[in-house]
């Protein structure tokens, strides 16, 4: 597996833009959720509630269920740091497409994950750091 890029504004960005592949952006949400893979899956730092339901991460890109319940791990005081923190005014009508919609939502919890950890979107931070 290739190094995963630095928690930023510049990461976020790419992941809204697209230019971040989806496996990427997946195994980013998979670090900050606490999953490990050294042959296997390793969920000891995985929340148990996450851990019961994805004994192995899940493929936000393609779940929907697992996408939803990201969504309602965000805190409610974080639910717009898009948009608060970015600017982002979200995608036009016809770029509603599940897949960007999910990318956007991994995008605002990764955010979230920065803020509840301390991690500057401008300077940002190597995961596992």
């Amino acid at each position: 597996m290739s190094a995963l890029p630095v928690l930023s504004a510049d990461t976020i960005w790419a992941i809204l833009n697209d230019t971040l592949d989806d496996d990427t952006v997946n195994r980013l949400v998979w670090h900050c959720l606490g999953y490990r893979y050294t042959g296997q899956w390793d969920t000891t730092d995985v929340d148990p509630e996450w851990r019961s339901s994805y004994p192995e991460p899940p493929d936000f890109i393609a779940s929907r269920p697992a996408t939803v319940k990201l969504t309602r791990s965000i805190p409610p005081e974080a639910k717009q740091l898009l948009k608060e923190k970015l600017g982002f005014a979200g995608y036009k009508v016809d770029e509603l497409i599940p897949r960007k919609t999910r990318r956007a939502t991994m995008a605002n919890w990764l955010l979230s994950y920065m803020q509840v950890n301390g991690i500057s979107i401008e300077s940002g931070k190597q995961p596992g750091e």
